[in-house]
């Protein structure tokens, strides 16, 4: 199957017809192509996007609202053939995709379609001065999205939405790894009657067709997620070029875990953060901290949940673990958890690769637990992505504390203990852009996300979102 670019409202070929293969991880097979893009794909996108802002930022807030809201009510309906879509492309339980990537998906568009008819300016009244003050949030122009392959279709949409929803035209490129529900998306926009031009998704390698949106001189804005060295380049092409910025990057999370916690629901929900999606998400605690006077108890019942996990085809309803993205994103993995030994941990539990029946050539591997006694090992400082938790303990609320915070990342952190001081004292000391007390991945779209340190610059979400891709222009008025 090949996938096109969308541009215009159209479905292309790459203008020098060079394409890419399309893996899916849980066979380990080639199922299709997508467009090896260059400059002149991207050039024609921004060209389409430039015809269609005039018009788009332009159309009432209520009709931008409307098309928003349909978009999300088409893929609500399309739910179960873009989960499947999803998980062939990814690799992830195709029961995972429709708990949670799709409905994301559809959820993103719908709040912007909301949120963008509540977004106000401000006003201040110069008294004495007989003057008044008011400010305009203008759309940038066009702007550019990139997204990554983890959670393709929910975080393509989270950043296409606002955009659009403020009255931006869009250049998009989804990773290239993950790119057919980004694909249906175009179809999606057809029919629910987006303007040609408002959209435009350009696919292919990001050290190409990435760098051609975030190099290119008339695109004002990069909404970027990806790994933090991406970020650092990004960067350092766009700064000189003053264009706005925002870069969600890596993270490397702490799971601090008291004594005092609710035991049975942090177990479960340990689980779930360690692991889902195959550990492939930025805000999964892959850095595990137990208070010593429960460690030995964690770690026992913690093995035994993990034992339990089904690793198998994604199409199986029953999976708990599908396949990593890659073969070669297995084979980083899986390097990382070749050094414990002279890292100076143990592994507990996993470490393997797994074969599963009929998918004998996927990228399949156990979930793996290990223990370290040092925080400044590799495995405790890099970020691995995948299916691999750490473990060690602690004795005081101080070394707890700067354990967590011994990182030069800083996206999230989970805190479990019903010590309503300790609550309140954890929660502003962690440097991360989020922390949830016991709880994980309970998101409310109004609220900013985003990282300190090396995860990130900026915020997405709620009004956050909107106020990056919008310019703020102050009016005075003297009226005496």
């Amino acid at each position: 199957m090949k996938t096109q670019n969308y541009i215009n409202s159209e479905f292309v070929n790459p203008i020098q017809d060079n394409w890419l293969e399309n893996y899916n991880p849980a066979i380990g097979e080639i199922y299709g192509q997508i467009p090896n893009s260059t400059k002149e794909d991207v050039e024609k996108a921004y060209e389409a996007a430039e015809k269609a802002f005039p018009s788009w930022s332009n159309t009432s807030l209520e009709e931008r609202s409307k098309i928003l809201s349909k978009i999300a009510d088409l893929i609500l309906e399309k739910l179960d053939f873009l989960a499947t879509a999803e998980s062939k492309d990814n690799g992830k339980p195709i029961s995972l995709a429709k708990q949670v990537d799709i409905p994301r998906a559809a959820s993103n568009f719908q709040f912007f379609a909301n949120a963008i008819t509540q977004f106000s300016s401000e006003a201040h009244e110069s008294v004495g001065l007989g003057a008044v003050n008011f400010t305009l949030r203008q759309p940038i122009g066009v702007v550019g999205c990139i997204s990554p392959w983890n959670l393709p279709l929910y975080l393509f949409t989270w950043k296409i939405a606002p955009a659009i929803a403020s009255g931006n035209c869009v250049v998009a490129k989804p990773s290239e790894i993950t790119p057919m529900t980004a694909y249906l998306l175009g179809e999606i926009c057809n029919e629910a009657g987006l303007p040609k031009g408002v959209l435009n998704i350009v696919h292919g390698l990001g050290t190409t067709t990435g760098q051609a949106i975030v190099e290119h001189p008339n695109i004002k804005a990069i909404s970027f997620t990806g790994g933090t060295k991406t970020g650092a380049h990004i960067a350092k092409v766009a700064a000189p070029m003053f264009k706005k910025l925002s870069l969600e990057l890596g993270g490397k999370n702490p799971n601090i875990i008291f004594a005092d916690c609710d035991y049975d629901k942090m177990l479960a929900t340990t689980i779930r953060s360690s692991f889902a999606n195959q550990g492939q998400i930025c805000l999964c605690g892959s850095r595990i901290l137990v208070e010593e006077t429960i460690y030995e108890k964690f770690k026992k019942d913690f093995i035994q949940k993990v034992s339990e996990l089904k690793v198998g085809n994604p199409s199986d309803s029953e999976t708990n673990i599908g396949a990593l993205v890659s073969k070669q994103h297995l084979e980083k993995v899986k390097n990382y958890i070749d050094i414990v030994a002279q890292e100076g941990g143990e592994i507990l539990f996993g470490g393997n690769r797994v074969t599963v029946k009929d998918c004998e050539n996927g990228y399949y591997l156990q979930p793996t637990i290990i223990e370290v006694t040092n925080n400044d090992c590799r495995l405790n400082q890099e970020e691995i992505f995948g299916p691999v938790v750490t473990i060690m303990s602690f004795k005081t609320d101080k070394e707890a504390l700067t354990l967590a915070n011994d990182t030069k990342y800083g996206l999230s952190a989970i805190l479990w203990t019903n010590k309503l001081n300790r609550t309140m004292q954890f929660s502003k000391q962690l440097q991360t852009g989020i922390v949830w007390v016991n709880t994980w991945m309970l998101r409310d779209l109004r609220t900013p996300f985003g990282g300190a340190k090396e995860s990130g610059v900026g915020r997405e979400g709620g009004f956050e979102a909107l106020r990056f891709f919008t310019e703020p222009k102050n009016i005075c008025i003297q009226y005496e």
